[in-house]
């Protein structure tokens, strides 16, 4: 079976993300970096940013989301770099083609939809943007995208400022977005034999998200429930993170038969009264059930309280630090790895579903590490080589 190759102009993290899912599935993916300005850093910037990990261009940040990956550094501002491009694709056979730049670029670098088809007509491509190419000029960046989406809106206390999530939820989700569409436009090709051109919008992406906000501003609604709300669940009462003798717990009913399974246990079977029976009736003492549950809460270990929860089939968790989740068995047993050039093994993220191919891969790839190589794949002879090496256009 052919495996499927990926070419993919990628930075920072939104667009790595993408091409690791595909990496985790054993597809190959070669990632275009640009040939270094007279000033500033070669290469992806993300490369840069971390503690050094392996000599300068491979630290902490950028290792995880781009082990697996050859790289290429081509120059593609000049048209000697986007007929080597073209060949690329052409001599590779290349699946898809990826890029995470401005639009208003496309064009000027040739790796727009209409130039690259014409090197493979049946080309998948996908692309990154803050808000598609409908607007080609604004720039794609995570908590900016969070702010505009409403996300910081609806995260943080109620009486407190606006915040971030606590991991890229934007950047993310919009990778996961070309993973999956380019898995359906690989599924359309095959029955059709067309590619096709995918834009992933940030923007829009993190809008599709709002699916328990949104649609409230259809009816009348209490501006709560499209506001912050700390880390209680706007509609389901209670949910919220509980303080304990040693710590906290988080605990969520999510309908009235756990509510009673949870006053029928002794220690908290004086904060049931009639009117919290239903949730309807729980929303308007909210602030009381709060109070009262924590005052249960704190008198009690962590353990203990989950002893209980579990017991009654509540759903509830310790809240644990990112330590403690690389610990769990449900986690440790399926951490992805891969060997630094010192020989020490790292743990890495789990792919998002079990798969059937193995679960360590090659180091991330140094700035341009597979330049010459993948070129000559594609049947660049080393005289050409030499001749693009000496021209600007790739690493020498």
């Amino acid at each position: 079976m052919k495996r499927r190759t990926i070419i993919s102009l990628e930075q920072a993290l939104s667009l790595p993300h993408a091409t690791l899912r595909f990496v985790h599935r054993g597809w190959r993916v070669i990632r275009i970096e640009a040939m270094p300005f007279s000033t500033g850093l070669p290469g992806d910037p993300n490369r840069y940013i971390g503690r050094r990990v392996a000599e300068d261009d491979r630290r902490s940040y950028f290792i995880a989301q781009n082990v697996g990956k050859e790289s290429i550094a081509l120059d593609l501002k000049c048209p000697e770099g986007r007929r080597v491009l073209g060949q690329l694709i052409a001599e590779l056979d290349a699946d898809v083609f990826c890029c995470n730049i401005l639009p208003r670029r496309y064009a000027d670098l040739g790796i727009d939809y209409q130039t690259l088809r014409a090197f493979k007509p049946d080309l998948i491509w996908a692309g990154i943007s803050a808000m598609g190419p409908d607007y080609p000029d604004v720039p794609g960046y995570d908590p900016a995208i969070q702010a505009l989406a409403g996300f910081m809106a609806l995260t943080g206390e109620h009486d407190g400022p606006p915040m971030l999530s606590g991991i890229p939820l934007i950047d993310l989700k919009a990778g996961d977005e070309v993973y999956a569409s380019v898995m359906a436009a690989l599924l359309d090709r095959h029955e059709t034999g067309q590619g096709r051109a995918i834009h992933v919008s940030m923007l829009q992406a993190a809008a599709s998200w709002l699916v328990t906000t949104l649609p409230l501003l259809n009816f009348e609604h209490d501006p709560t429930e499209v506001g912050r709300c700390g880390n209680e669940h706007r509609k389901f009462i209670p949910s919220n993170a509980y303080p304990t003798a040693d710590g906290l717990i988080y605990m969520a009913i999510g309908n009235d038969l756990q509510w009673r399974r949870l006053t029928e246990i002794p220690k908290f079977a004086g904060i049931a009264n009639e009117l919290r029976r239903t949730n309807e009736g729980r929303h308007i003492e909210r602030a009381a059930i709060n109070r009262d549950i924590a005052a249960v809460t704190v008198g009690h270990a962590t353990a203990e309280l989950m002893s209980d929860l579990g017991g009654a089939t509540i759903p509830h968790a310790q809240i644990q630090d990112i330590r403690q989740v690389a610990e769990m068995p449900a986690v440790a047993s399926r951490l992805t790895t891969t060997t630094m050039p010192d020989g020490r093994v790292l743990r890495l993220p789990p792919a998002a579903v079990d798969l059937d191919g193995g679960s360590h891969f090659a180091f991330a790839p140094r700035y341009g590490e597979n330049t010459h190589s993948v070129l000559s794949e594609a049947n660049f002879t080393a005289e050409q080589l030499e001749a693009l090496a000496a021209a600007g256009v790739i690493p020498a």
